[in-house]
């Protein structure tokens, strides 16, 4: 698979939110058209609506990892653990390299200190949905 993190980028400048710049840039891979995941990640941009949760980039990342691993059966659910695992290394990883996963720690509302720009945020997502749930595509 080629990269598609400058792609992110490019929906990002399109005024897509962070998550649908993520989620929206790999949805063909876990077999979603466009516009069902623009839709379905509307309300994760801004830390979920105002700055106060998760990065939205990560919640892209997320749906993703869900997309990509979930079985889907309904009747037994059986993987939800290898899911959270999945979603669970990329917040760790994005947490170490970022110093927080909360859009409001990111962006230094309280603080006046930024610690990783939208742009910054949605490339490091970007790259994690690449090497974790799609390094064997490469």
């Amino acid at each position: 698979m080629e990269s598609r993190v400058e792609k992110t980028i490019e929906l990002h400048n399109r005024g897509y939110n962070c998550a649908q710049s993520v989620a929206c840039a790999y949805c063909d891979l876990v077999g979603v058209d466009e516009e069902t995941m623009f839709k379905l990640t509307e309300g994760l941009g801004l830390g979920m609506g105002g700055m106060e949760g998760t990065c939205g980039a990560l919640t892209g990342a997320c749906i993703l990892a869900g997309m990509k691993n979930s079985t889907g059966n309904i009747e037994a659910p059986d993987s939800k653990v290898s899911t959270y695992k999945l979603s669970r290394e990329i917040l760790e990883s994005f947490r170490i390299k970022n110093g927080s996963s909360a859009c409001k720690r990111l962006k230094g509302i309280e603080t006046g200190i930024a610690l990783r720009s939208c742009s910054g945020c949605i490339m490091d997502a970007a790259d994690l949905v690449e090497r974790i749930l799609f390094s064997e595509e490469k």
